[in-house]
């Protein structure tokens, strides 16, 4: 097989990896439970890659995710269920539903109107199939959801039934006070009950995110991506030194950190 822009030809390799007596003994063993944590992971790789700003990656990225989607509909083909096109059927006619603003005569198209009326066309669609009503305001959140995103989640759909703080300062006062039930713990030596009241921290954090229109998930990775560039300065530093980490000493270390802080400032 050569490479093609045809998405029939993904299709035909993922057959041909999955065809019994020819394909490829790894492939055949795989089902929908082993598969879906490298679904996971190769969502999280692009998020990655956008996080990176590198668009190469990126583009290398959404091609191994976009295999994740054919994985699962070969497989669902071969138990009867699906195919892939199903689930472009399914995605196009969802897109096209749930925009009615767009792709119909309904009034509006401000990002609030867009919400409402996918928030409603989702509610008539699980009527429609038959399913529970959601038995409470804050239903229907992925408990399998990564714990910042489920967070902030929870508290969107919380905020929409007037759970909520109308100022970024108040979810602020909230941080300081659970920073004082974690000292108080800690003051006690109650490790178990100083760590439940990081969690409150935590999810008081990812509040105060969310008042600011910002992703907790997103800018933690920036954080961390800046922690990583910042820490290899202080390697490379102590390198010239004939250093390494575990030979320099923490306040060495932390006046080194401070010069990448500054220096990185500085280019800004």
């Amino acid at each position: 097989m050569k490479p093609s822009n045809d998405i029939a030809r993904l299709i035909a390799i993922m057959a041909a990896l999955r065809t019994p007596g020819g394909g490829c003994p790894w492939d055949l063993e795989q089902n929908f439970q082993t598969i879906a944590p490298y679904t996971l992971e190769e969502a999280y790789e692009v998020a990655d890659a956008i996080a990176r700003g590198n668009l190469a990656d990126l583009k290398d990225e959404l091609g191994d995710l976009l295999l994740q989607v054919v994985y699962h509909a070969r497989m669902a083909e071969e138990q009867g269920a699906f195919g892939f096109g199903d689930v472009v059927e399914a995605i196009t006619a969802k897109m096209i539903r749930r925009h009615p603003h767009v792709f119909a005569d309904a009034e509006g198209n401000t990002t609030k109107v867009a919400r409402g009326f996918w928030e409603k066309i989702k509610a008539e669609e699980r009527a429609g199939r038959g399913d529970a009503a959601p038995s409470g305001a804050l239903a229907g959140v992925p408990v399998g959801l990564p714990a910042l995103t489920r967070a902030l989640k929870l508290q969107d759909k919380a905020g929409r039934v007037g759970f909520d703080w109308d100022d970024p300062r108040a979810v602020l006062a909230k941080i300081r006070e659970e920073a004082d039930e974690i000292e108080a713990e800690l003051d006690a030596a109650d490790n178990a009950k100083a760590a439940t009241e990081v969690g409150d921290l935590l999810f008081a954090v990812v509040n105060l995110a969310r008042h600011l229109q910002a992703d907790p998930e997103g800018i933690l990775r920036t954080t961390n991506l800046k922690f990583e560039r910042r820490f290899a300065a202080i390697e490379a530093a102590l390198a010239a030194r004939g250093k390494k980490p575990q030979d320099a000493t923490l306040a060495e270390m932390d006046a080194l950190w401070d010069e990448a802080k500054a220096a990185e400032k500085a280019a800004e």
